[in-house]
């Protein structure tokens, strides 16, 4: 079985995201996603929800999905790295093939992530390809790792967390046009992301 593995912050989770994921699985890049949400100690995000409301959220929105799980290993008191994630489903997972599911940015400065090296050398990256990505220079620069990067090359909709946070935080209802109506619900029963919380 191929696994992919779904990392980002989910601040909120939205359509996109599960989009990608049940493309990939049509397209047979993966038979299986695994959504793993970062911890709130990662120093590179600020004003994330709770740890643990970030992961209903992803439940709720993928609920229906057969092939598509959550998962709370980075959600912990201490920061984990994407090396530790993909090593934990390997062992979990002896038999199968991990993919890490990633956008071309994340690429672009994969030399300065914790034993990034290592990673190109013995996962799969399955990169979603951005309109605005020169993914050709990327993967020139990465030319000894490139049998072990995939490009699917999906249609994408400009969609971000920022923007749906932007949305919440002005009560624009055209928010629901993003987000699963249980996230939405989730987030309107527990007024999450006040205009404080969209910086």
């Amino acid at each position: 079985m191929k696994i992919g593995i779904f990392g980002g912050s989910f601040n909120p989770p939205h359509k996109m995201h599960k989009n990608i994921a049940a493309y990939l699985i049509e397209k047979g890049y993966v038979d299986k996603i695994i959504f793993v949400p970062t911890g709130s100690k990662y120093k590179y995000k600020n004003n994330l929800l709770p740890d643990e409301a970030r992961l209903m959220m992803l439940e709720l929105m993928i609920e229906d999905q057969e092939n598509m799980t959550a998962s709370s290993f980075e959600l912990k008191s201490e920061v984990v790295y994407t090396c530790d994630t993909l090593k934990h489903f390997s062992k979990l997972y002896p038999n199968d093939s991990i993919y890490f599911i990633c956008g071309t940015d994340n690429l672009t400065y994969i030399d300065k992530w914790k034993n990034g090296e290592y990673l190109l050398k013995n996962y799969k990256f399955l990169v979603i390809k951005r309109s605005t990505d020169a993914i050709e220079e990327i993967i020139k620069r990465l030319d000894n790792h490139k049998k072990n990067i995939i490009i699917a090359d999906m249609p994408m909709e400009e969609i971000s967390s920022t923007m749906i946070r932007e949305y919440l935080a002005n009560d624009d209802k055209n928010v629901i046009n993003y987000l699963d109506r249980e996230v939405y619900e989730y987030i309107m029963r527990n007024n999450m992301y006040h205009k404080i919380e969209v910086k």
